[in-house]
This record gives structure tokens, C-alpha cells and sequence, in this order.
């Protein structure tokens, strides 16, 4: 298949909170050069909703238990036979990288950016519908009234503390993604089903669908199987209803 359009599913909740933070990072990525003001609007609320993971649980030991268990996995692999040596060195020296980097950040993940009272009334007024309209954050609307690069200037700033996390949740994900060879399927009427070998925990479902396929997926599984329905949008009622047809599809069960 070419083309392809992948629908991800985590099976815990350490992959489900990196993904959103790739979510949220390439909005930041897509909203931030553009000069407008409801761009900067847009990335500054990206910026808002990463810092808000950050204070929900200590991601810093996280991230880096996640990172020596790869660096643990991968030094077992350095003794099978068959290996690209220079290949792995690299993964391996990039994994020590990252520890390195996150080792390095004082105290919790975006602590400074929590502390800013700026970015706090904001976000504060953001839970509000409407709340970050010009009469609620003067401030605000000042800052985006100033010039692009001035705006820029600070956006980089605060994403600056964020870069060895961000770094560090790419390169993992990237290792998951990558850890295992896709299989072709096939779905009866639009429904599949799969239970895993216990002696391979799975990470994450990905489900490969060509661009012109006109169906979308829903998955939900735990560590132990998993379902993949096939749905098709309706127009009229706006409720997807699963295809009757039988599906072909990649699938990977990313197990690292």
C-alpha cells in the first residue's frame, strides 16, 4: 500500500501522554511563524496545554525510566547475531543524549513557565468561554499587538525550556513506531480482532489506510488484545456506522 494514512492507538497511559505532546508540539511548530495575531493566539494556547500536562504528573522521571529501559533493551540486542552495529551505536548514543539533556533541566518540566504570571492568568482565563477576549487579558492583547519578531523572540524563549522533553518523547516514539515490521490484513465487514502473545507487551496499535479509502478506524484494546472497527462518515446524521464491506489494511502492533 502507498499512500498510506496511519491512525495510532496507545495502550497505556506513558505512550498516550507522549502522543499528545507530539500533538501539541507540532501546533505550536505550525502556529508560531505565521504573523497573525489568532495564529499566535493558536500556539500560545498549544504552549498553555503542554505546560498543563507537565503539572499533572512528575513526566520528568517518567521520560527518563523510559529512556534507560530502551537504552536496557537495546544493549541485549547489541549481542544478537545479524545486527547493524553502527546503527544501533547511534540510536544508543542519541538515547544517552537525551538522558543527558533531561538529567541536566532544574527541578520540574517547565517550572519557570508555571511560575510566569503572564502565561498563569491566561491560561486561568482560558478555562472561560470567550476568556481571552481583548476586555478579559489587556496584557494579552497587547502582546499580540507588538511585532511579529518580538512575539517570536518570546515564544522561542518559552519553548526553549521545553526542547530536551520534546526531544527526548520524539526520539521514543520514533523507537516504538519503528519497532516492529507492519503485517497486511484484512477485515470481514469491517471489523478485526487480535489477541497479543504475552511474552510481547504492545506499546501501540498503528493501522495503515490508503488516503482514498473513504473509512476511518476506532480501536480500543489493553496489553492483552484489541478491536479495529472500520466506520464510514454519514452526512446526513454526522454518526459514523461501521462498513459492510471487508477491509485490507497494514497493521503494526509496535511492541518496544
Amino acid at each position: 500500500m502507498t499512500d498510506l494514512i496511519h491512525f495510532e492507538h496507545p495502550l497505556n497511559e506513558r505512550i498516550r501522554t507522549f502522543l499528545r505532546l507530539e500533538h501539541l508540539f507540532l501546533k505550536v511548530d505550525h502556529f508560531r511563524p505565521l504573523s497573525d495575531s489568532w495564529s499566535n493566539r493558536a500556539a500560545v494556547e498549544g504552549l498553555l496545554s503542554i505546560i498543563s500536562i507537565f503539572s499533572r504528573s512528575d513526566l520528568k522521571t517518567e521520560i527518563l525510566k523510559e529512556l534507560e529501559r530502551h537504552i536496557s533493551n537495546l544493549e541485549k540486542v547489541r549481542r544478537q547475531p545479524g545486527v547493524n552495529i553502527q546503527t544501533l551505536g547511534q540510536v544508543l548514543d542519541d538515547l544517552e543524549q537525551a538522558i543527558h539533556q533531561v538529567y541536566r533541566m532544574d527541578g520540574q518540566i517547565a517550572r519557570d513557565l508555571r511560575n510566569n504570571e503572564f502565561l498563569t492568568t491566561i491560561l486561568q482565563r482560558s478555562s472561560i468561554p470567550g476568556g481571552g477576549c481583548n476586555f478579559d487579558l489587556p496584557q494579552y492583547y497587547f502582546w499580540l499587538n507588538q511585532p511579529h519578531e518580538i512575539r517570536q523572540q518570546q515564544m522561542s524563549e518559552w519553548m526553549r525550556e521545553m526542547n530536551p522533553v520534546r526531544e527526548a518523547v520524539v526520539l521514543l516514539l520514533n523507537l516504538v513506531r519503528n519497532s516492529n515490521l507492519p503485517t497486511q490484513e484484512q477485515a470481514g465487514q469491517g471489523f478485526f480482532q487480535k489477541t497479543f502473545e504475552s511474552s510481547a507487551p504492545v506499546q501501540m496499535i498503528r493501522v495503515g489506510l490508503p488516503r482514498n479509502a473513504a473509512i476511518f478506524t476506532e480501536i480500543s484494546g489493553n496489553k492483552h488484545r484489541f478491536n479495529i472497527r472500520f466506520l464510514e462518515a454519514v452526512e446526513t446524521t454526522g454518526k459514523p456506522i461501521q462498513t459492510t464491506r471487508d477491509v485490507d489494511f497494514q497493521l503494526t502492533a509496535c511492541i518496544f
